[in-house]
């Protein structure tokens, strides 16, 4: 009896070596994050409280300047709302009809040769270093002014994020129904079609639904480098500092943005 009291205590004392040095080893980990936070926050000098205070003036004169918004030219801008909608569902399409294959290819589990494999992460990681500003701006001087550039920055941009999150989601599927498939005699493609995609395509669904809702509002800035959209409007009304027009244009992105954020609500529930 002795000895079973003598076992029971040694267990709880290591259990509760163990339940400290887990705590210390994430108290520790914690306060790395936030000495890192902090070391940045200071070199963008976020905590020069002075440098924040002096700005508040200039910016309760503009926010005085912006208001009431103005509505004048509200009808003027409902062909480049359309083309900023239209701009983000191309681009979006664009971008899932090409991510849909980059992932297999990137994915460890579905790739055919780790050299593929690299190739495929590597592109990806390519599309996605590249701001879909910078982008635009390059687009705009290949293609010309309009939505197209906006159409092809978005699209090409959000392949590189829309492609990782495909490949993760393929590389956290189910192994069973894909053993089952393979023990069955299915070839790979059968496989794919059979055991992986029916897993994944709810979070296919729902990253492309996030990603349209992302791309509508990146839209209006490809508007500001001469892509069209409501953001050609906007920057047009900066540029000549009418900032109750400009109050008035953010309004309406802003109506238009969750209308957007709704129908995705929508949509995603739809696909669950």
């Amino acid at each position: 009896m002795n000895q079973l009291l003598t076992d029971t205590t040694i267990q709880a004392e290591a259990a509760s070596a163990a339940y400290r040095r887990h705590w210390q080893r994430a108290s520790l980990q914690v306060a790395g994050v936030l000495l890192v936070i902090l070391i940045a926050a200071w070199h963008v000098n976020l905590l020069d409280g002075e440098l924040l205070v002096d700005g508040i003036p200039a910016i309760l004169t503009l926010m005085a300047e912006s208001f009431p918004p103005q509505f004048t030219n509200a009808a003027d801008w409902v062909a480049p709302l359309i083309d900023t909608l239209a701009m983000s569902i191309a681009g979006t399409a664009l971008a899932v009809m090409f991510s849909f294959p980059l992932a297999f290819l990137a994915a460890r589990n579905t790739s055919p040769h780790p050299v593929i494999y690299h190739l495929a992460r590597t592109t990806l990681n390519a599309l996605r270093s590249i701001p879909e500003l910078i982008m635009g701006i390059i687009f705009v001087a290949a293609v010309g002014f309009g939505a197209l550039p906006g159409v092809l920055a978005l699209g090409l941009h959000s392949i590189g994020m829309v492609g990782k999150f495909f490949a993760e989601a393929i590389e956290h599927v189910d192994e069973a129904p894909v053993e089952a498939a393979r023990a069955s005699g299915a070839s790979e493609m059968q496989v794919l079609w059979h055991a992986v995609l029916p897993q994944v395509m709810p979070q296919f669904a729902d990253v492309s639904i996030y990603r349209w809702e992302y791309n509508f509002r990146a839209s209006t800035v490809m508007g500001m480098v001469g892509a069209g959209g409501i953001g050609f409007e906007l920057m047009g009304s900066l540029r000549i500092m009418q900032y109750q027009e400009v109050s008035a244009i953010l309004l309406v992105i802003l109506f238009m943005v969750t209308l957007v954020d709704g129908l995705s609500g929508y949509l995603r529930k739809k696909f669950k």
